[in-house]
């Protein structure tokens, strides 16, 4: 372990699966609250504003998003079968859906957003079931294409917003407002450290709405006759069953978002368990598949009940890192504090007084933040020209049909008008350009057999045939048939009947170079190969002679070993010399 590493988990407080004092709990539990209560309850406000007619509905919508936001928090930390994380994950209204929930609103009203918000969460639990058919198309440059888009897609309508204030208001009001808390904003997250700088957000709200109140724009009254305790004054807007036109052009925008939400939550699925232990240990994708089930129960429960869908908020992660308190009881108390928080109309009032000026202001610094975690996670993965190809046309063009410069007399009845979306537009070509790099690989030979030790004979031949074809030297050959050998025997666990005829092997395996690319497929072990190769040396009392052997012989042979564990099916992939 780097001394960075060192520095990193030493500073862990309590990690996930310990149990820190409860008052330690609350507070931060509440902390959080703070920082994320803002963005819940003004983005489906600023949604039903921009679709325009429908104030009435505004508090009901907040209501369900804050509710269903408590609810899906402490199911991401508690973690009920496979659905949850089984981390601290904040829940949240989801900017990522804001242009195509307007749209769905003006088309045919909440009713119908409620149900296309059902519908296409469904494609979110099928994603979370089968995450593992879906990582070679899903890739980081893809999602970070679709994350630099969103900006692009919704800044129109927050731009729009900066002037939303009464006609008699003063001419300087919405100015003035809107600067003051961007720059309140900058200056703190510019120059604070650690905890504080997560408290910019909240900080230039408050100065804002201050400057707003000074120029009579901040709506008191609506405060004033709000009631401590009770429900929102708006009711159920119920659901449209009548699956017009409206639907089936909407519906594939939602679905696609609705992946986008997902990629979304992967990300923030791995960050948490970085953050979240002592000793570094590798990414267990069944809690990031339980992240992507949870984030899907939100959107689900979202159309039940008839708001805007949630997603992941990385605030939570943020924190944790900061605080070093990564227990789940933490992400409880915060998402018991959203749901007292929703049956206080009260509070939820004077968030929803925050002048238009000061709540676009405000999403909109954090959709330029989005937009450079979008560029950061493609500058992380677009290392060659292929991917930095597929994302600079992706992304032009997600422009382009936004602000309907491509084409948009052949464009705009295309597939029902999706690509008028630049954010659906953008990322449909990221993954058609990456679904054709796949495609057109080099070849890759392909063997299933059963997941037994008795089938090494044929995985020596399947490797004996590739080597002939690929002109592998004698030494490349021995390599290739030792790391198989000991992946095969380091997957294989006797307490649990390796010899079932149910449990089979694939093996696949091509050439990128110098380099032969093996990719084992087998059914699930508990125990991550990454993490027990990493503990040789550190703690050899857990491993047996024969399984350290073992795993010594695939460290030595293998230039890199990757362990992807899903609910379905294990995905050890090896790389190894084959110059």
């Amino acid at each position: 372990m780097s001394d960075t590493d060192s520095k990193q988990t030493a500073s862990i407080r309590y990690q996930a699966d310990e149990i820190p004092p409860v008052s330690l709990s609350t507070g931060l539990g509440i902390q959080l609250a703070i920082l994320c209560i803002a963005g819940i309850v003004l983005t489906p406000a600023i949604v039903i504003q921009a679709a325009g007619g429908y104030e009435d509905y505004i508090p009901w919508a907040v209501f369900g998003a804050v509710l269903v936001s408590g609810i899906t928090t402490v199911i991401q930390a508690v973690k009920v079968g496979r659905i949850g994380a089984g981390y601290v994950l904040a829940m949240g209204t989801s900017g990522a859906f804001i242009a195509v929930c307007v749209s769905a609103i003006v088309e045919g009203g909440p009713a119908l957003l409620a149900t296309l918000v059902v519908i296409s969460s469904i494609f979110q639990f099928l994603l979370s079931w089968r995450l593992s058919l879906f990582r070679k198309i899903l890739t980081p440059s893809v999602a970070g294409t679709v994350i630099m888009l969103i900006p692009v897609t919704v800044m129109p309508l927050v731009f729009g917003k900066l002037t939303d204030v009464p006609s008699d208001a003063p001419d300087p009001s919405a100015h003035v407002s809107a600067a003051v808390t961007v720059l309140v904003i900058c200056l703190i997250a510019l120059r604070a450290r650690g905890f504080w700088r997560l408290w910019a957000p909240v900080a230039g709200i408050v100065a804002g709405s201050i400057v707003a109140s000074y120029y009579g724009i901040y709506d008191f009254q609506s405060i004033r006759d709000a009631s401590w305790i009770g429900l929102p004054s708006g009711r159920w807007p119920g659901m449209d069953l009548s699956f017009g036109p409206a639907f089936w052009t909407l519906l594939p925008a939602f679905i696609f978002v609705t992946l986008v939400g997902a990629i979304e939550t992967l990300g923030d699925g791995v960050a948490i368990q970085r953050v979240s232990w002592r000793t570094p240990r590798a990414i267990d994708y069944r809690s990031v598949q339980g992240a992507v089930g949870a984030d899907g129960l939100g959107n689900l429960l979202s159309g039940l009940i008839g708001t805007v869908p949630n997603t992941t908020y990385s605030t939570s992660i943020s924190v944790t890192a900061l605080t070093g308190v990564g227990a789940r009881s933490v992400g409880v108390a915060l998402g018991a504090t959203f749901v007292l928080v929703a049956f206080v109309p009260k509070v939820l009032a004077i968030v929803l007084a925050i002048p238009g000026p000061v709540a676009a202001s405000y999403i909109a610094v954090l959709l330029a933040m989005l937009f450079v975690v979008g560029m950061r996670v493609v500058i992380q993965d677009a290392t060659d020209h292929r991917k930095a190809l597929t994302v600079g046309v992706a992304f032009w063009v997600g422009v382009g049909c936004q602000n309907d410069l491509i084409f948009p007399e052949l464009l705009a009845g295309l597939a029902g008008g999706i690509f008028e979306n630049g954010m659906t537009a953008g990322g449909l070509v990221a993954i058609l350009l990456t679904l054709y790099q796949e495609l057109t690989a080099p070849r890759r030979y392909k063997l299933k057999v059963p997941f037994s030790n008795g089938s090494l004979h044929q995985m020596r031949e399947f490797l004996g045939k590739f080597a002939q074809k690929n002109q592998l030297n004698k030494q490349a050959l021995e390599r290739l048939d030792a790391v198989a050998e000991e992946a095969l025997h380091t997957l294989s666990d006797t307490d649990r009947d390796p010899d079932r005829s149910d449990r089979v092997l694939l093996l696949s395996i091509q050439k990128e170079g110098n380099v032969a690319k093996l990719e084992v497929i087998a059914a699930v072990n508990e125990n991550n190969l990454e993490d027990r190769i990493s503990s040789l040396g550190d703690h050899p009392e857990v491993v047996s002679m024969e399984k350290e052997v073992s795993l010594r012989m695939l460290r030595h042979l293998a230039s890199s070993v990757h362990h992807q564990q899903y609910h379905d099916s294990d995905i050890i992939t090896i790389k190894v010399d084959a110059s």
